[in-house]
């Protein structure tokens, strides 16, 4: 049975507790409120299957519920359930109880251990203390354990896996210790081991390197020590490793899994060589090893990685010179090899690299002079510091953006002063042997003359600063601060160059700006303000402003200081390297800058998660909601390890809160193509018009086209809806550069959402919560099938097959 089809907020009927012979109750995503126990759901005595995920349902759960002998599926996940999860189970038909994301305290019950037919158990992301029952290890049919995210504490129980075919085991940031289970992998079936951020010891267990079936290893953050086993790196199905911050040892393996594309090992205590036959590692996209033990030179076959995109190598022993010869790092965007004891001349193959944005080759022995290669480079970061480099600067970094790139290399020199090096021309003239009475009598006659000119220079600039004040009444800079900074409103305003500039838009330009304080860039955005704001509205903006200072999240770009003054505002925001995700979706097809397709799709479902987590944090945990009103690809910034982070929202258009006076919204917010149709015929928006947004970068993911563009006629969400609509495979609209058959499922469902998301009615849109939650269950492995596909993709379960009729899938999603 199902409820509230026209999805209106609503309170479960208590008289569904008279319905004695109802065996299915399937209410997901219904946009159910309230509490729960006024349904008496002992007299269910039928009921063998109940989904009520994804609502905003709140108060306790029923222990009645908890009771019903014929149920299989409890799904309560996604909602706003409290409390503690009922002592007494005695459900012991139960296969699959879902009550994850929610915020249910106390411990785990032990009548768990009665639930013989339980196989899958997902208790994250809520507030559990306690530790981890030893009876669920008894759970003869236990396939899938996720605890993650909670407060449980305790050791994890030995025998888990030993008594049944576990294929998930997920209890990552918790606050468990003692050591990894020996029979985790006793059947075989094991994809998974996540148990990062914890307080874990000891030795990992030999009979994980036998494990065949292991796709990822997520082990960092913990206490282990000991060798790390050798035959994990070979587990034919490897494809992530991750073991950072550790105090394993061993060294590092002459072959890897074929799959393998990610090996995260750094702070760690690993030694030897890096092996020559490391050019058989052709996934290999991340490579982190710094803060070990490795020692030797870095062979020649490390270069011909292609798919390769970061290598940290940083703080080991490494000696001898960088090979000569750049085989294929056509991927490589970040090279940090600092803190070695490398030698030899910096290789000029450096210079030809396409990507590379990030070169650290710090507090080494290189010596020679720079190639004027590297010059080419649009370098993001470079560090030679601390070498023995000789020559001159190359000329395209002779420059303020590369000011602290150079310390300590005694006989460097420039041609310009701001490097705070030597004038390369003043040492050649010592190194000719200028008779020193005439090098006395021209150094002489210089500093008259710049006497001279700076004397002048300064009456000229005093005479035109009074008379711009008197023009323009001058005010000075206010400086806000909303995190602690290393800087001042001067250390800004005098770097506002042309030079620096990085981008600019309808409110003005954008600025890279290096802070010598903390070594790091800033992002600066300019608004530049006709005249002069009005009281009211200045007020507003500063107290908007304010309010966007306050928020701290991961996934949305931090808000350092606003710099204000009669006539414009300057918004001073971190430094994000990877540029914006339009650049590398779409930057070839537009300028040529940035590979086009370049990122692969576990890197774009990345993204989209991180996207999300944004997005909801702005609208369900923000008070009042934010919406951001121009959600695009090119206000999505990425880090250098390409994780997502929202900018530019609703600054330059205000923020949108509750109750605000009609004029912040007079103006049309958004841009063609991500604005959501309502804009036609209302301004009273909410926080669908940010799910419609993102629902358009969510096909651009999938699809490779650009937002405002579908065919001649259309913007990408139109064309996606006729498409679907016309019946072709949802296969065809997918970007064939990355439609590999174990992406194909993934990515369909993601297009799915996309399509949900960008519905024409509001009222059909998902919340960003729910959104969220099915993009997580994207790239967890195997889909594993029960009873019922609401178990796996409840969201989008009218899209997956639920229904065979056309015209009723249709009408699902606002065709008809």
């Amino acid at each position: 049975m199902s409820y509230n089809d026209k999805l209106l907020p609503a309170k479960i009927p208590a008289e569904f507790g008279k319905l004695k012979k109802l065996r299915y109750l399937w209410l997901t995503e219904m946009n159910l409120i309230g509490e729960i126990s006024a349904v008496d759901f002992r007299s269910l005595t039928d009921l063998e299957h109940v989904d009520l995920s994804v609502n905003k349902l709140t108060g306790r759960i029923p222990d009645g519920l908890l009771g019903l002998k014929n149920l299989t599926d409890l799904l309560l996940y996604a909602n706003d359930f409290t409390g503690e999860i009922p002592k007494s189970i005695t459900a012991t038909n139960l296969v699959a109880l879902d009550l994850s994301a929610n915020d249910l305290t106390g411990s785990i019950p032990e009548s768990i251990g009665d639930l013989k037919k339980l196989e899958y158990l997902n208790l994250f992301n809520n507030q559990l203390t306690g530790v981890i029952p030893s009876v669920i290890a008894k759970l003869p049919r236990l396939k899938d354990l996720k605890l993650f995210t909670n407060k449980l504490t305790g050791e994890i129980p030995v025998d888990i896996g030993f008594n049944s075919n576990l294929e998930s085991f997920e209890v990552s940031e918790n606050q468990l210790t003692g050591k990894l289970p020996e029979n985790l992998c006793n059947g075989g079936r094991l994809l998974g081991v996540v148990v990062y951020s914890n307080k874990l010891t000891g030795l990992i267990p030999d009979s994980l390197g036998d494990c065949k079936s292991l796709l990822t290893v997520q082990l960092q953050n913990n206490n282990f020590s000991g060798e790390f086993p050798p035959r994990i790196w070979t587990a034919p199905h490897m494809y992530s490793l991750q073991v950072s911050n550790n105090s394993f040892t061993g060294n590092l393996p002459e072959r890897v899994a074929w799959n393998l594309s990610r090996i995260e090992i750094d702070n760690n205590n690993f030694s030897g060589e890096i092996p020559r036959t490391i050019g058989s590692w052709s996934s290999l996209a991340e490579f982190k090893a710094g803060n070990n033990g490795f020692s030797g030179e870095i062979p020649e076959e490390l270069t011909s990685l292609s798919n390769l995109i970061s290598i940290f190598l940083d703080k080991n022993s490494l000696s001898g010179e960088l090979p000569d010869e750049i085989i294929s790092w056509k991927s490589l965007t970040t090279i940090n090899l600092s803190k070695n004891k490398l030698s030899g001349k910096i290789p000029r193959g450096l210079g030809s690299l396409p990507h590379l944005l990030n070169l650290d080759l710090s507090e080494n022995g290189f010596s020679g002079v720079i190639p004027p290669e590297i010059g080419n480079l649009k370098l993001t970061t470079l560090n030679l510091s601390s070498n023995r480099l000789t020559g001159e600067v190359p000329d395209q970094l002779d420059n303020l953006a590369y000011e602290r790139s150079f310390f300590n290399n005694t006989n460097l020199c420039a041609d310009k002063p701001v490097l705070n090096l030597p004038d390369c021309r003043k040492v050649m003239r010592r190194s000719k042997g200028l008779p020193g009475n005439i090098f006395a009598m021209i150094l002489v006659i210089a500093i008259l003359l710049l006497a001279i000119t700076l004397l002048g220079t300064f009456f000229v600039v005093r005479d035109y600063t009074r008379k711009r004040r008197r023009r323009k009444g001058l005010e000075t800079w206010k400086l806000t601060s909303f995190h602690k900074v290393d800087f001042v409103d001067s250390d800004i305003v005098s770097n506002l160059m042309e030079h620096n500039v990085i981008g600019s838009g309808g409110s003005g330009k954008i600025y890279k700006i290096f802070i010598e304080g903390s070594g790091q860039y800033v992002a600066v955005k300019k608004i530049w303000n006709k005249k002069k704001l009005d009281k009211n509205l200045e007020k507003e903006f500063l107290a908007e402003v304010e309010i966007l200072g306050t928020i701290r999240h991961a996934n949305i770009v931090k808000l350092l200081c606003c710099i204000s003054r009669e006539d414009s505002k300057l918004l001073v925001y971190e430094y994000l390297e990877k540029r914006s995700l339009d650049q590398w979706l779409h930057g070839k097809k537009k300028r040529g800058n940035v590979e086009d397709n370049s990122l692969n799709w576990a890197q774009r479902l990345n993204i989209a998660v991180g996207t999300a987590q944004g997005l909801c944090y702005m609208h369900h945990d923000c008070t009042p909601a934010i919406i951001h009103r121009d959600v695009k690809s090119s206000n999505i910034l990425l880090d250098y390890v390409f994780n997502a982070k929202i900018a530019d929202f609703g600054l330059a258009k205000l923020l949108v809160k509750q109750n605000q006076e009609p004029h912040t919204m007079s103006a049309v917010a958004g841009s063609f193509g991500y604005i959501a149709p309502e804009y036609a015929y209302t301004s009273k928006v909410d926080e669908k018009i940010d799910v419609y947004s993102f629902g358009v970068v969510l096909l651009e993911l999938v699809t490779g086209r650009e937002g405002n563009k579908g065919d001649e006629h259309t913007n990408l969400a139109d064309w996606s809806w006729r498409h679907y609509q016309s019946g072709k495979p949802i296969e065809e609209a997918l970007d064939e550069d990355i439609n590999e058959p174990s992406n194909t499922e993934e990515m369909t469902t993601v297009f799915k959402l996309g399509l949900m998301c960008t519905n024409t009615l509001p009222g059909n849109r998902p919340t960003m919560k729910e959104v969220l939650y099915m993009l997580r269950q994207q790239g967890q492995g195997e889909t594993k099938k029960t009873a019922t596909e609401a178990h796996e993709a409840p969201l989008l379960v009218s899209l997956s097959g639920r229904r065979t009729s056309k015209r009723i899938e249709d009408e699902e999603l606002g065709f008809v």
